[in-house]
């Protein structure tokens, strides 16, 4: 029964006032060991993989239909890996594969590893703005970025990033559309669907940034592929879909 409610057994919704996406590319041959046999890496001239970082403001989380009274706000960080996954169907499903979640709510926290499997912990956050630029930081899970917000038009990738172009890069700003997780006992895949509007991220320059989560994984050759924002946006994800996975 608790195993079942952890299953997203209803939809959700929120309001995001805003979303922060750092994606990294790491080379493929570092990620086998990641993510489960069900999915495959969504990879970049097959040689580069990603993990997004994302941190996200939202405002009255709530199961769908319910009042905006009754939601919460919440801020969430994830560590998420880009993966395909191919259903019952036959239809290849691009998504992303739960590292990590963090939150800064214990009622978060609580409510989010019973009716997920996102490993939810919660954390201090802590959001500095001044002069053009904004700041968010952990002091007890020992991360930091600082991001210019004048958002110049003129926005260059980072350095070092695998992508020639903000074309090439906006195919790997999260989220995407499913989030997958696999249960190896049961050898079931459940399937996230998010939804959302007017989703036009934009891309924001990064002017430092510390993850210590990305620095315990032991991967080498990190390289910040690309950094975009969102606002304003509605959204939801679907009640979860469980399949046997055919191997």
């Amino acid at each position: 029964m608790f195993l079942n409610l952890k299953n997203h057994p209803f939809a959700v919704e929120a309001f995001f006032e805003s979303s922060i996406v750092l994606t990294f590319a790491i080379p493929k041959c570092q990620f086998q060991d990641i993510i489960p046999p069900c999915l495959e890496l969504d990879t970049f001239k097959d040689q580069w993989a990603f993990i997004a970082v994302a941190m996200v403001q939202t405002k009255n989380l709530r199961p769908k239909g319910f009042p905006k009274i009754l939601g919460n706000d919440f801020f969430l960080i994830g560590y998420r890996v880009f993966v395909k996954y191919v259903n019952n169907a036959g239809k290849r499903l691009r998504g992303l594969y739960i590292l990590k979640s963090e939150t800064d709510k214990k009622k978060m926290e609580f409510f989010g590893n019973i009716f997920t499997h996102y490993k939810y912990t919660t954390t201090d956050i802590h959001q500095t703005k001044h002069s053009g630029t904004l700041q968010i930081h952990s002091n007890n899970s020992d991360f930091k970025i600082l991001i210019d917000t004048t958002q110049n038009e003129d926005i260059s990738l980072p350095d070092g990033s695998p992508f020639s172009d903000w074309k090439e890069a906006r195919r790997f700003a999260g989220p995407l559309p499913f989030t997958f997780t696999f249960n190896p006992d049961t050898k079931k895949v459940l399937i996230i669907e998010g939804v959302r509007e007017n989703w036009v991220p934009s891309p924001v320059r990064v002017i430092d940034y510390r993850f210590s989560f990305l620095d315990n994984l032991n991967m080498h050759d990190i390289k910040l592929a690309n950094a975009f924002i969102i606002k304003d946006i509605p959204y939801y994800w679907k009640k979860g879909k469980l399949e046997q996975w055919i191997a």
